[in-house]
């Protein structure tokens, strides 16, 4: 199975994300990631969705949450098309010894330290997952205490590829 990144453009109103979710899970999906943000439009919402490739039960679905009422559009990004990334915090163990190694790793890759304590460093680190995984791969020699991925956001490169449905007025 090959991952999957949808675009959802949705109406921004409460509980859309909920249908959009749940018309998912009633079709067996396992939704990978889920992100959801503000547009330059404020009356829109972009909903970033990461499944695997079912084929066509992947198509049925897309074609059915276009059929959603608060749907605008729906685009299926392209890996060679799109531009992702993700933002991982991650809390590792650290005392006066493991501070500079860690330190270190965390320059190669371009890592925050947004907080530091006598017992541990917070990183915050922005990039494609593949990136967020080699860096988490290099802190396992290190205790991690606490760690949170946001899951991935997407965009396609030049112009949108979608038309905007009108809107449905209720």
């Amino acid at each position: 199975m090959q991952r999957q990144v949808l675009s959802v453009l949705v109406d921004n109103h409460a509980g859309v994300l909920a249908r959009v979710s749940s018309l998912f899970g009633r079709r067996g999906f396992n939704i990978d990631a889920l992100s959801v943000s503000a547009t330059n439009d404020p009356s829109l919402s972009r909903i970033t969705i990461v499944v695997d490739d079912e084929g066509q039960e992947l198509e049925q679905i897309i074609r059915q949450t276009e059929k959603l009422l608060e749907t605008r559009a729906v685009l299926r990004v392209e890996p060679s098309m799109g531009v992702f990334r993700e933002l991982l915090l991650v809390k590792a163990g650290a005392d006066e010894t493991t501070r500079a190694p860690l330190r270190e790793i965390a320059q190669i890759y371009k890592a925050k330290i947004i907080d530091l304590s006598p017992t541990s460093m917070i990183f915050e680190l922005t990039g494609e997952p593949e990136k967020i995984d080699a860096f988490l791969e290099m802190l396992q020699a290190y205790p991690i205490l606490e760690l949170c991925r946001t899951g991935i956001t997407a965009l396609q490169r030049g112009e949108p590829g979608y038309q905007l449905k009108e809107r449905l007025l209720p």
